[in-house]
């Protein structure tokens, strides 16, 4: 039997946890990563490296030709860009591609996951009662997350394409740089917030989402499902910073930043990163997301149909995540 996933996205943060998780459960992985790519953290897996151009239908169908998959993973994409057209084209034109040479190659496939976000969505009012659910209307808030709705709208329309669509609220764990950042400055003695008003967050440990991932790779399905993933919890916006504090045994000071600084900076940024082929860590809909009132969402729909139950709540993620960027001299 054929147990060979193409994982695009490999060498990421995301990427090396799916592998690692393919592989524990008996699948063959073929890596699809950027010919620049460092790799070095993946060779302990050894999978079979390949270079898909993501740009060109005719050579995506020839890689996939070539490789004869079972079933994909889609993981690649770009989480920080110029603007929405940049952010398009890698999320949703690349997508949209990948999907329809895998239904126009003879190849045997059983399932495309594709793995989209949260911020496709976007968040709720903090006042709302019921959590963001797979239903609900969708109202993302960056360009981000509109390229993340653009891709599944690009895919839903591939009827015969046997697809599930993954939406994780925010991932971290080993190897992850976003929040890693919160890490650093938390590590230095600040414990900064923007504005003063309450918040409801979600997170997801990196481990757990690759496992509920492959889990929906290999169920059997009929059809076309989508599911929302977090480690099921509603956090307070202080949450992350007080795990932080339990497992380091540090105490930063707690600061509170006024919304209107936090837009004027990003706003310099911006315009500082006009010429730049770089877009800026922060700029305005960095600052949207980061203030929004409610992103925590309900899981109900993967523990019935994937059996999913999350291993790690906040405080055993980043309890791990620490100790691994301690070894790690990330910290």
């Amino acid at each position: 039997m054929n147990n060979r996933v193409l994982i695009t996205g490999a060498s990421g943060f995301i990427g090396y946890h799916l592998i690692e998780a393919a592989q524990k459960a008996g699948l063959e992985v073929h890596a699809a990563v950027r010919p620049s790519s460092n790799v070095s953290h993946l060779k302990k897996f050894e999978p079979v490296f390949v270079y898909p151009e993501f740009s060109e239908k005719n050579a995506l169908k020839k890689l996939l030709h070539e490789g004869n998959y079972s079933y994909i993973i889609h993981s690649a994409g770009a989480t920080r860009a110029k603007n929405s057209q940049a952010y398009n084209a890698v999320n949703a034109d690349y997508t949209r591609l990948l999907a329809e040479a895998a239904l126009e190659t003879d190849i045997p496939l059983k399932r495309f996951v594709f793995m989209s976000s949260l911020a496709a969505l976007g968040p709720l009012a903090y006042t709302d009662e019921q959590p963001i659910t797979e239903t609900t209307t969708p109202a993302p808030i960056t360009s981000y997350g509109a390229s993340k709705l653009l891709a599944e709208k690009y895919l839903e329309e591939l009827r015969a394409l046997p697809l599930t669509t993954i939406r994780p609220t925010a991932v971290y764990g080993p190897r992850e740089k976003d929040i890693f950042i919160l890490f650093k400055t938390l590590n230095k003695g600040l414990d900064a917030y923007i504005g003063t008003k309450p918040q409801r967050l979600s997170f997801v440990y990196v481990k757990d989402l690759a496992e509920v991932t492959v889990s929906a790779l290999l169920k059997g399905q009929n059809g076309r499902q989508v599911y929302n993933i977090s480690d099921g919890f509603a956090y307070d916006r202080y949450a992350l910073a007080d795990s932080f504090k339990a497992i380091s045994g540090k105490n930063p000071r707690r600061v509170h930043l006024p919304v209107g600084v936090l837009k004027l900076a990003a706003n310099i940024m911006e315009l500082g990163a006009t010429f730049s082929p770089v877009a800026p860590v922060v700029n305005r809909e960095k600052v949207r997301e980061l203030t929004a009132s409610n992103w925590f969402c309900s899981i109900e729909a993967a523990k019935h149909d994937l059996h999913y139950r999350p291993q790690y709540n906040l405080a055993k993620g980043i309890a791990e995540t620490w100790q691994w960027y301690k070894a790690n001299n990330w910290l």
